[in-house]
């Protein structure tokens, strides 16, 4: 091969040695072989356990032990391939445990967040697809994990709330229970009949199908206030019809109030969740 003035041709052995050898070419790519059919093997054994798992536990049970699987059989698999390099592994885990003490300092944060996600998969306050209020923020669990969960927001947004963060906060779970309370208050005025008012409401209510007669409506005499008498509607309804009462009850109530020309200063809308 042609070069410049005084030197000598090199060749690819000259610069690399024994590394471009045909033996070490060949025992590389048998090492490269078999870490990808353990990789394949540890995905399929991944999701075998994860599906038996699921049979007898929560799809939150399955995502943990799926990771669990994959975390330790990738360490495992890694290990495996330095050994059948020849790479001496008592160096290495000599020099990860060094690293390991300094990792572990400038990763305090993310060790409570372990330790704060091992906590709240044992209490399973909420599990994936309930929709759940952390703040002001208010969306469907997407996952758990062991630093964070993700919540897909009521207008599509992706959150990722730390799990210290949900140790130290108050957590709603709204979709914990199949069936909830929907509370409608107002204000009448003094002039009105109430026991006709209280009968009129519980009608309105009856003569929705989505709203629950057992348990029955809450009907309440909250207080005499500046503006007149205020009441508490309490409607029970299956969790999944939600804006259907929400809208319902507000246009029923707003004809009911019309027939009867009940005076209403003050009316409170219930909350959005």
């Amino acid at each position: 091969m042609a070069g410049f003035p005084g030197m000598s041709a090199i060749s690819l052995s000259d610069l690399f040695g024994p590394v471009w050898q045909p033996e070490t070419v060949v025992a590389v790519a048998q090492v490269a072989l078999l870490a990808l059919a353990l990789f394949a093997g540890l995905k399929i054994c991944a999701y075998i356990i994860g599906r038996l798992v699921e049979k007898r536990f929560s799809r939150q049970s399955m995502m943990i032990t799926r990771k669990v699987v994959t975390y330790a059989g990738s360490a495992a698999i890694v290990l495996i391939v330095l050994a059948q390099l020849g790479i001496s592994l008592t160096g290495l885990l000599g020099a990860f445990g060094i690293a390991g003490v300094a990792i572990g300092f400038a990763s305090q944060t993310s060790i409570s967040n372990v330790i704060s996600g091992l906590f709240l998969i044992s209490e399973k306050s909420f599990e994936l697809g309930d929709l759940i209020r952390v703040g002001d923020n208010t969306g469907v669990v997407l996952s758990i994990d062991l630093l964070s969960i993700k919540i897909r927001t009521l207008d599509n947004q992706f959150i990722r709330i730390p799990n210290e963060t949900l140790i130290k906060s108050e957590v709603t779970t709204i979709t914990r229970f199949p069936i909830r309370r929907m509370n409608f208050e107002f204000t009448v005025s003094y002039k009105t009949d109430l026991p006709a008012l209280k009968q009129s409401l519980l009608e309105v209510v009856r003569e929705i199908p989505q709203c629950l007669d057992e348990p029955e409506p809450l009907y309440v005499i909250k207080q005499f206030g500046l503006r007149g008498v205020d009441i508490l509607l309490g409607v029970w309804f299956a969790r999944e019809d939600f804006v259907v009462v929400k809208n319902t009850v507000h246009e029923k109530l707003l004809e009911r109030f019309e027939r009867d020309r009940v005076e209403v200063p003050v009316i409170t809308v219930a909350p959005l969740l």
